[in-house]
């Protein structure tokens, strides 16, 4: 993992003052790394029948797709508000100041299938436990939830508890 650490670019104070952001275009752009992270990711789930990964919106899109291509899953994109052009479910959640929404296509996950969460990163988990009541309630099955990047001293982990939570990379502050 140190491998992969070093190819992350860590911007301090954005998007605001004492906040580090931890840039990952740096490892996508680099062909061994993006390849080294989506084999990674695939390799939890080896000998696991998954039959969607949902990706949250945005960054969720990049990661999301090559691990559904690697374990011949489909793929379903979890979206902020009214980018879905069919008939959705939807899901308002608290953030740390205000409130958020997500949608999925109502007919996205069928009764019983296996689904993964995936998303870049994992902060504080308000977002993945959202997108999972979402996957819940379509009826779905949430077998884990795999992340590029942890940020540990956020405890988002925590509010995942009853999940299998897989991350690559992680930043203890």
């Amino acid at each position: 993992m140190d491998e992969l650490k070093k190819l992350i670019r860590e911007v301090p104070d954005y998007p605001k003052p004492g906040i580090r952001f931890y840039d990952l275009t740096t490892l996508l752009k680099d062909k061994q790394g993006f390849h080294s992270l989506i084999d990674q990711l695939c390799g939890h789930y080896d000998g696991r029948t998954i039959d969607i990964v949902a990706g949250i919106e945005a960054r969720g899109f990049i990661f999301a797709p090559a691990l559904a291509y690697r374990l011949n899953a489909g793929f379903v994109p979890v979206r902020k508000p009214n980018k879905l052009p069919a008939k959705t479910a939807s899901i308002s959640y608290s953030l740390e100041y205000g409130k958020d929404s997500l949608e999925i296509h109502e007919d996205a996950i069928k009764p019983g299938q296996r689904v993964i969460i995936c998303d870049d990163l994992l902060a504080t988990g308000g977002t993945a436990v959202a997108t999972a009541k979402l996957i819940e309630k379509l009826g779905g099955v949430v077998e884990g939830a795999a992340f590029a990047v942890e940020l540990t001293f956020l405890n988002g982990r925590r509010k995942l508890s009853s999940l299998d939570v897989f991350s690559l990379i992680q930043y203890d502050n």
